[in-house]
């Protein structure tokens, strides 16, 4: 059941109880018997004004309203200093209503710019006050805020399946709509990506054991989006994955911990020795004759001499040479007469 779902009784309720407050206040007061329809107007009507002000505050969560009350506190706090200092002292040459003016539009200015302020950065507001961050301190399960391209990647929802990451996605607001932005993009390349990277994400969703969560970050312009993901990884104390290159390094400067799937994968690449045995899949002829090239899992190519008239089969080689190169390893093997 929705939210609004289960809050439409309760504002029903509220609204009928504002209009029997209006009809019953007639009856405390002996002059307003005759106004009971007005009363029970205006009570009808501030009942439905107060639902009103709930719809206009929906999306308003609870980080914003902590926000708002901070900047309340320290602007009354502010005005309060200000409308007792000496420059407001009483004098003879003073006149008290010019001050009284002048003190009440301190109390209607400074609570205004500090609620401004305090909305804008909300994030750094949760450093301010610990007990009201994303995460509680007593709270000890490791995070780790999910960047855009680790979705659109995919390899994400497979690790989390087998169990190896084993802490919370933190996916910012701004993060899913650079996704959804992506998805409904004109180039069909990026269309397929933002596509992708949504599957991901329900992926992840179906998963059990996987806890996702979803901060209500926001960005105004495109360039900020890796500062910010740095932001939130520093003030939440999380780990950073992603699989671009540069904002994992902007993460270190920082002295944020980064997870590169990148650098996961190529580690995760088996040591090949000399003389071992592979099995690899030939998909097209080689350089020199009777060569065919092919690939094993994890990417590698592999040069396999003898090897061209069983292209498009999986043959076994053994290895004869490893030659490291920008990109990985290239091996050289031969072809030692058999085929999966």
């Amino acid at each position: 059941m929705s939210i609004d779902k289960t809050l439409l009784p309760i504002r029903i309720v509220f609204v009928a109880l504002c209009a029997a407050a209006g009809w019953l206040v007639c009856y405390t007061i002996t002059d307003w018997d005759r106004y009971r329809g007005v009363a029970f107007t205006v009570g009808l009507c501030i009942g439905l004004l107060v639902v009103l002000v709930d719809f206009l505050l929906k999306g308003f969560s609870l980080r914003g309203l902590s926000a708002v009350t901070l900047g309340i506190a320290l602007g009354g706090l502010i005005a309060h200093m200000v409308g007792t200092s000496p420059l407001f002292a009483y004098g003879k040459d003073f006149d008290p209503t010019r001050i009284y003016l002048a003190q009440l539009a301190l109390f209607l200015i400074c609570p205004y710019l500090a609620i401004v302020i305090a909305l804008r950065g909300k994030d750094e507001f949760n450093l301010i006050i610990p007990y009201v961050r994303f995460v509680p301190h007593e709270v000890d399960i490791p995070l780790v805020v999910v960047d855009t391209s680790v979705l659109i990647d995919g390899r994400v929802a497979r690790i989390c399946d087998s169990g190896f990451l084993n802490a919370g996605l933190v996916i910012p607001r701004f993060v899913l709509n650079e996704l959804r932005a992506v998805a409904d993009s004109n180039d069909p390349l990026k269309q397929a990506r933002g596509r992708r990277g949504l599957e991901v994400l329900n992926e992840l969703r179906r998963i059990k054991n996987v806890d996702i969560r979803i901060t209500e970050s926001v960005v105004s312009k495109r360039e900020d989006v890796d500062a910010k993901l740095v932001f939130l990884a520093q003030s939440m104390r999380a780990k950073l994955l992603t699989t671009d290159y540069n904002l994992a390094k902007m993460a270190e400067f920082h002295g944020v911990q980064w997870l590169n799937l990148n650098a996961l994968a190529k580690s995760l690449r088996p040591e090949l020795m000399l003389g071992e045995r592979i099995e690899v899949d030939l998909v097209k002829p080689g350089k020199e004759d009777g060569q065919a090239v092919g690939y094993v899992e994890d990417g590698s190519m592999v040069v396999v001499n003898n090897g061209r008239p069983h292209i498009g089969q999986r043959v076994h080689a053994e290895i004869v040479s490893v030659l490291p190169t920008a990109g990985g390893k290239m091996i050289f093997a031969r072809h030692v007469g058999e085929t999966v």
